[in-house]
């Protein structure tokens, strides 16, 4: 683009006319570099990384952040009943790199899982570090030692099935994270634990890394998971702040309220018939034999008040049914009614 020259400079070039030729240069070498350097300043130069391009807006990466911050806190909390102790998991870091560099900042061997959510397309990666991976295993075998010593080996068979268990939990608070976002399910297709060995994608395509830390006692580790750009390239539209922060948490389905029914009617209520109500004096309260009579506060053609866990709920006449004392009920009771 052509450079245009401000008044200062223009001034500086009419004088130099006036004046010698070498001022005359001079003054037009001054000018020029000033004009040179008032560009620079306007037009900065933005650097640009064809091996690690920003595929994924800062908007969606924050987006992303918060829906693994539920995912972490209710991980957390299933985590210390499982472990029957305190576990704390958060949200360390969210960020976009290449998948090579990602599989080289894993150690090796470690817990690598790799999982599919249909119906997004292709596959993502969890893994959990052998610093937390070994102290959850000695936890659920019984041991307690601070001191543990974390081996640098695979995992064996019965260690895999213990963290499998971990596994299937954190996979079902992901689906219940993301279902905000899009209807997934979460399901394991293999376990590694030489990650080198495991392509998911091309070494060059851009993964979302989301790192979390779990700590447990004085013992910690992190928690690792990628996410190929085009396994969610279809929601990304779903990412930005606006759009994200207008969600609101959907309302029960039908078979969530069928079961919930259902949990309910296996549920036992206490219920209480209260016949009637008065007041003695201590001395004829130790005085009293059997056949005795107690005057009550209600006549007998008063209906009695039936209450459920505390509170009234119907009213009714007693009398008895099969050789057992029954209450017809003829009315709701109201809350207040006196007993």
């Amino acid at each position: 683009m052509p450079e245009v020259l401000n008044q200062n400079e223009i001034d500086a070039l009419l004088a130099s006319v006036a004046g010698s030729g070498d001022d005359a240069g001079a003054a037009l070498t001054a000018a020029a570099s000033t004009a040179t350097a008032t560009a620079d300043v306007e037009n900065p130069v933005s650097l640009y990384d064809f091996k690690r391009p920003e595929r994924v807006s800062k908007d969606q990466i924050r987006a992303l952040g918060s829906i693994h911050d539920g995912f972490a806190r209710n991980f957390g909390a299933t985590l210390s009943g499982f472990l029957r102790t305190i576990v704390d998991v958060r949200v360390v870091g969210v960020e976009q790199l290449t998948y090579s560099e990602f599989i080289q900042s894993l150690p090796n061997p470690t817990c690598f899982v790799i999982v599919q959510a249909p119906p997004l397309e292709g596959q993502m990666c969890l893994e959990l570090s052998p610093l937390i991976v070994y102290p959850i295993i000695d936890r659920l075998l019984g041991g307690g030692s601070s001191d543990l010593f974390i081996p640098q080996r695979p995992l064996t068979s019965i260690e895999w099935r213990l963290i499998n268990r971990l596994v299937e939990r954190a996979l079902e608070h992901l689906s219940e994270g993301w279902r905000n976002l899009i209807d997934v399910k979460f399901d394991v297709v293999e376990v590694e634990s030489n990650p080198q060995l495991i392509h998911i994608v091309a070494p060059s395509e851009v993964v979302v890394f989301i790192t979390f830390e779990i700590r447990m006692g004085q013992s910690a580790g992190t928690m690792s998971m990628c996410i190929p750009f085009n396994t969610i390239e279809t929601v990304l539209s779903k990412l930005t702040t606006q759009s994200w922060f207008g969600y609101r948490t959907k309302g029960a389905n039908s078979v969530q309220e069928r079961r919930l029914l259902r949990n309910l009617m296996r549920s036992k209520v206490g219920l209480t018939a209260f016949v009637g109500q008065t007041r003695v004096k201590l001395s004829e309260l130790r005085a009293m034999r059997p056949g005795d009579v107690i005057h009550l506060d209600k006549r007998t053609g008063d209906d009695l008040v039936l209450q459920i866990e505390g509170h009234n709920k119907f009213a009714g006449s007693a009398g008895s049914l099969r050789g057992f004392r029954a209450l017809r009920l003829k009315r709701g009771a109201e809350s207040d009614e006196p007993l």
